[in-house]
């Protein structure tokens, strides 16, 4: 006899998009269980992506300042760490998120049922032959994973994808990264900080074309700076892993041959054991999702929410994703979050973060706008730190003075751009420039790049 559990939202899968539509739902009082595939809850933000990623990031980077460090030079240390005590951290912290994130479940009486969900119809779910879900909506959190074309063999100990990565065993002397979107740059500063000799080779004419063009001709710079080898407009022929290496060949006629390859070109919907069809949904060629403004799919009472609808691809934006459809699912319809409202941030180095508008997109709108520059070594703050690569960049209203762009380039700009975005986001008049004149920060402090910024901008009217 099937087993049938009734519940007001079911959601599927327990990463970010999925945490935010099950704890906005238990918040307004409905009834709501999770089904995740995976024996750990955190999805692949805090299992292969986002957490483990930073955490290494962190630990390339405490070590990268220890070896900079003159005291530690005069004392003769010499740090050469392996890979695997560079991820050893890591490992804890998913620990801690995990049993965090378990207890959001608990508090709020939100079961998580573990197994693989299958569409049976509109509002059933079925778990395995004996257990079947129901519930009044349903939201799809499943995530993505890294794309993985024909031809590539992805077994062989010297190809990766961005989730094996994590696992490398051996330090290399040389990586080709195919793909230069947010996880092949990334993963790029990272190598090279630690020496590695990186090729980067981009399928595109520019790094991260979304971005403003300062910021990306800045980023180009700097990794070209430091050693990486760009290849733009490049696509890949085939690739043949050997026994010391792997050899990639390029339409182009170039071969590269490094120790390792990290294949970065693209992710997955995770939707192919979802039975799609019995409701009527369709995805993509890479498995992706169409939503409308609130995250509705072709069939109105199932939501998709996180990277299983495609752009932006950020653990930030799938949260806020899943608390929106969940105040939709309440039947609010104002209010609900935009792409618009959803700052960038990518961990190279130096950080980025931007939100709003770029300069291309403000002149192709024809609006008229002008720029306010803050250069992080005129900073006394970074100065002081000894980090002074990087800027703030403010887009504004010529006429209205309004905030329409917030861009940084620097450490700790994933940080710095959130005092952008909140004035960013207030009622005219309170949204302009002005604001950044007119306030005191303290100092010596980063933040004070934002008052340079604003009088440098307002210098250029007239």
């Amino acid at each position: 006899m099937i087993a049938e559990q009734r519940y007001d939202v079911v959601v599927i899968g327990t990463g970010p998009g999925g945490e935010g539509a099950a704890m906005q739902s238990a918040k307004e009082g409905r009834r709501v269980a999770v089904i995740e595939a995976y024996d750990k809850i955190g999805g692949g933000c805090t299992h292969w992506g986002t957490i483990p990623s930073k955490a290494l990031r962190f630990s390339i980077y405490s070590v990268m300042e220890a070896m900079n460090n003159p005291v530690v030079r005069e004392l003769g240390v010499h740090l050469n760490p392996t890979f695997a005590q560079l991820r050893s951290s890591s490992k804890a912290i998913i620990s801690k998120q995990v049993s965090m994130r378990q207890t959001f479940y608990e508090r709020n009486n939100v079961p998580v049922i573990q197994g693989k969900a299958k569409f049976v119809d509109a509002n059933t779910v079925e778990i395995d032959a004996d257990t079947r879900i129901r519930g009044d909506h349903i939201v799809i959190a499943t995530g993505s994973r890294p794309f993985r074309p024909e031809g590539v063999d992805f077994s062989h100990p010297r190809v990766f994808d961005s989730d094996t990565i994590l696992d490398l065993s051996f330090k290399p002397q040389s990586i080709t990264i195919y793909g230069a979107g947010v996880i092949g740059c990334e993963y790029a500063s990272m190598f090279r900080n630690l020496g590695i000799k990186v090729n980067l080779v981009n399928t595109r004419a520019k790094l991260l074309e979304f971005l403003d063009d300062e910021i990306i001709d800045a980023l180009s710079y700097q990794m070209r700076d430091s050693g990486v080898i760009l290849r733009h407009n490049e696509t890949f022929e085939k690739i043949e892993p050997r026994e010391d290496g792997v050899v990639l060949s390029l339409e182009s006629g170039k071969q590269v041959k490094t120790d390792i390859l990290l294949w970065a070109n693209g992710r997955s919907g995770n939707t192919e054991h979802l039975n799609l069809n019995a409701i009527g949904v369709q995805v993509n060629a890479r498995g992706v999702i169409s939503v409308n403004e609130y995250f509705q799919t072709s069939c109105p009472n199932v939501y998709a929410v996180g990277d299983v609808i495609g752009f932006p691809s950020l653990a930030s934006a799938a949260y806020m994703h899943g608390r929106a459809a969940s105040q939709h699912i309440g039947g609010a319809t104002a209010g609900i979050m935009k792409l618009t409202d959803i700052p960038t941030g990518i961990y190279t180095s130096p950080e980025i973060s931007s939100i709003g508008k770029s300069e291309r997109e403000l002149t192709e709108a024809k609006v008229p706008y002008e720029v306010g520059h803050s250069q992080f070594k005129s900073l006394a703050r970074a100065q002081i730190t000894g980090r002074a690569i990087g800027m703030l960049k403010l887009l504004f209203h010529r006429e209205t003075l309004e905030i329409l762009g917030v861009h940084c380039f620097g450490p700790n700009a994933s940080e710095i751009v959130h005092i952008g975005q909140a004035i960013m986001k207030q009622p005219p008049p309170l949204n302009t420039l002005e604001y950044f004149i007119n306030t005191t920060f303290n100092y010596p402090t980063m933040a004070e790049a934002y008052r340079v910024a604003a009088l440098n901008g307002y210098n250029r009217l007239f």
